[in-house]
């Protein structure tokens, strides 16, 4: 065999890795780093970047410093690279979860010449004594993987990122490169400033994949939805994103109870945690795989074929390397989003308290998300152009492989909405954002509009008739089609291009797409209660209506208390005959099973069996509840009359999650005496007319309390009320 010095990149591919040849522009930049040049590689997730640096650091004299910021992506390439070589001193890792004595043998590979990859956490290489150890070895170069968390304007800031090159400077005078997933224009020129690398070769590759499957599906019953698909897809691999890792934990408790094989995955996990899930779900051991958006997972998993955004992540960015994540063998890549716009409120709490010019990018960063979301024309169109990248849905690779060019909305003529909005931004001197012209022309006076004088001009209320969503969706297609631009260093300002300027001295056609509305989602409805996959039995469910009634007369209590319209709809999809089975039920329980459920069973058993009703039991979707994580210890601390904002406390809780978890408990069929608190904050006339309302009232709304009682009573109030009447009169 030739010996490493003498291969050219294309020997040492087949010879390191048993390929004939390399994808895309993986030669060109091997060349340049072999050549000693900085190298600065764009190339989408899936698009072969690792070999980009992997080669070269095995073709050539000492180690390559590989700069990660995932500990997972660590583990996984290192595992890899071993499995392609005799010795398992060629590739290693230094990060906080390694010992002492794991950290010296990793340097002594190093030192004898063995290791040819070291991959190191930013942290790690900020270390004074790894500094020092770095400068008495030979470096061959640094690679700097995930290098958009060098930008303030990337997804995945990281402060320690941007104080990388002068450690670099330190350790030894060797080439950079440079390697992202995912840069827009600003970014890319960003990494590059702070790197010290303007001069550097840039390689940049296709952001379009064409295998991936683009859909945002309104979040509405998302638990059910999620199921089915999953169901429908059995077997296959995928991962699904979550904001929060409370969330990431009741979604994979839900998939489990519904017989998917799913974990959840985030970084509140140990490291052997973590590990031990990235090692199931690369065997196979697991199907799905559920995250947090805040967490990168890294994992190098090719045949990933779906990921779902359980919650709409706070950039493209994010979205586009995540969603990268699905299909990285050219096969098939499912990439399912679910958006509603409590999600986005959720994700602008998240900016407040940040310095304003962070709350600023974050902003702009999320109105792209929105607009992606919302829009009505082709998505895989919507995206590339947001990375600079500009594709014909038409003509280009990948056409049709998204929800808005497979179901295409209907189209208008444009032209004069289009000429209006350019008037409008001209007349302004392009100064204001797409919210400032889009509220002049649609007369919303705010207080930077009256500023501005926006309401003394001209454009003030001529399209008040279309609403203000019309003309944003206006102003994202003048956007995706080049006829404007948002300036980013002035936070997304409106700037007209020569095309713009050209169609305003001769306006032509200008078809555009109406776009879809997004409906409003309640929080409950996120954790969905199990649901039956057939119709619901009408004739059944009328004669439940009336059980219900017959008891709650008998009882002497609101019908929704004996059950609610949501459980009797599922009764007449599954058909419960048993007091287990009755409990399985969403809404149900043991407790309300036990204690109300006799009558249910024995109706629905008598018919079934009178009309040969064939039962899907099988086929229900289970559900994990809103299930209380801490049932014991607060129930211990309720007993012990602990005020209730010392036990939220205690558990790192707001008062508002432990009040979601007080009901989580009581919806499972425990009692819960939390008077002591109530008399606290409640006198006995307050309590008593509270209880009055629950016991005549025929739904348990918060809201419907809120508005019959006109704001004498705080939310929190009402619900510590209905979790006594609750567990008083329902259990």
């Amino acid at each position: 065999m030739s010996s490493v010095a003498e291969l050219t990149p294309k020997q040492a591919l087949k010879q390191f890795f048993g390929f004939d040849h390399f994808k895309g522009l993986q030669e060109r930049v091997i060349d340049s780093v072999l050549a000693g040049e900085d190298t600065f590689v764009i190339m989408p997730t899936g698009g072969g970047k690792s070999l980009c640096y992997q080669l070269p650091a095995l073709m050539s004299e000492g180690t390559a410093i590989v700069v990660s910021p995932l500990i997972a992506l660590m583990k996984n390439q290192v595992d890899a690279m071993r499995g392609f070589s005799e010795q398992d001193g060629i590739a290693h890792f230094i990060n906080s979860s390694l010992n002492k004595s794991e950290i010296m043998q990793v340097k002594s590979d190093i030192q004898n010449g063995h290791c040819k990859l070291l991959y190191v956490a930013p942290e790690s290489l900020n270390k004074d004594e790894n500094v020092e150890f770095f400068k008495g070895v030979k470096i061959s170069f640094v690679a700097i993987d995930e290098a958009h968390c060098i930008s303030e304007w990337g997804h995945d800031f990281r402060p320690e990122y941007r104080r990388l090159r002068p450690i670099i400077e330190q350790i030894a005078d060797v080439p950079i490169m440079a390697l992202t997933a995912t840069a827009t224009p600003k970014v890319q020129q960003d990494i590059q400033k702070n790197l010290g690398m303007m001069k550097a070769k840039v390689y940049k590759a296709s952001f379009n994949r064409p295998n991936l499957y683009y859909e945002v599906r309104v979040k509405n019953n998302i638990g059910k939805q999620i199921i089915q698909y999953i169901k429908a897809n059995s077997g296959k691999s995928g991962i699904i994103y979550c904001l929060s890792r409370r969330k990431t934990e009741e979604i994979a408790e839900l998939l489990q109870v519904n017989g998917i094989k799913a974990l959840p995955y985030h970084a509140g996990m140990d490291s052997a945690q973590r590990n031990r899930v990235q090692d199931q779900f690369l065997m196979q051991d697991v199907d799905v795989i559920c995250a947090t958006i805040a967490f990168g997972m890294g994992i190098d998993k090719p045949d990933v074929r779906f990921v779902i955004h359980h919650d709409i992540p706070k950039s493209l960015e994010s979205y586009y390397q995540e969603t990268g994540r699905a299909g990285r063998d050219g096969g098939e890549g499912v990439c399912i989003a679910f958006y509603s716009p409590k999600d986005i409120e959720k994700l602008e709490k998240f900016l407040h308290g940040k310095p304003v010019a962070e709350q600023e990018i974050g902003m702009l960063l999320l109105q792209e998300v929105i607009a992606y979301a919302e829009t009505a024309m082709s998505r895989r169109q919507y995206l590339l152009h947001y990375f600079g990248e500009e594709w014909d849905p038409v003509l280009g690779e990948g056409n049709g492989m998204d929800d808005n060019s497979r179901n295409p909305k209907e189209r208008i003529e444009g032209m004069e909405y289009v000429k209006t909005l350019l008037q409008c931004i001209d007349s302004f001197k392009e100064l204001h954002k797409a919210a400032f012209i889009c509220r002049v022309v649609c007369g919303i006076k705010t207080s930077e509009i009256t500023t501005y004088k926006g309401h003394t001009s001209e454009f003030f209320g001529v399209g008040k008739d279309e609403g203000e969503k019309f003309w944003n969706a206006i102003l994202r297609q003048m956007y995706v089609r080049g006829l404007v631009v948002k300036e980013i260093e002035t936070y997304g300002v409106l700037k007209i291009t020569p095309v713009g300027k050209a169609f305003l001295k001769s306006p032509s056609s200008f078809p555009v797409v109406k776009e879809q509305e997004i409906g409003e989602v309640d929080d409950d409805e996120l954790i969905i209660p199990k649901q039956g996959g057939g119709a619901v039995d009408e004739v059944l469910f009328g004669m439940l209506k009336e059980l219900r009634q017959k008891l709650s007369k008998e009882k002497g209590v609101p019908p929704y208390v004996i059950m609610q319209d949501p459980a009797m709809e599922e009764m007449c999809t599954q058909y419960p005959i048993t007091l287990d089975e009755l409990a399985q039920i969403g809404g149900v329980g043991k407790g309300k099973a036990q204690k109300f459920g006799q009558a249910f069973v024995e109706l629905i058993g008598k018919y079934t069996k009178e009309n040969d009703i064939e039962r899907p039991m099988d086929f229900v979707v289970k559900s994990a509840g809103h299930k209380s994580t801490h049932k014991v210890q607060i129930i211990q601390n309720i007993d012990k009359r602990i005020p209730l904002p010392d036990i939220a406390r205690g558990l790192g809780k707001s008062m508002t999650e432990l009040i979601d978890e007080l009901e989580a408990i009581g919806n499972s069929g425990t009692k819960l005496n939390i008077q002591y608190f109530i008399d606290e904050e409640l006198d006995d006339e307050q309590q008593e007319e509270i209880m009055e309302y629950f016991m005549q009232s025929t739904s348990d709304s918060i809201r419907e309390a809120e508005t019959y009682f006109d704001g004498d009573y705080e939310e929190e109030q009402l619900r510590l009320m209905r979790i006594r009447f609750m567990s008083e009169v329902a259990h």
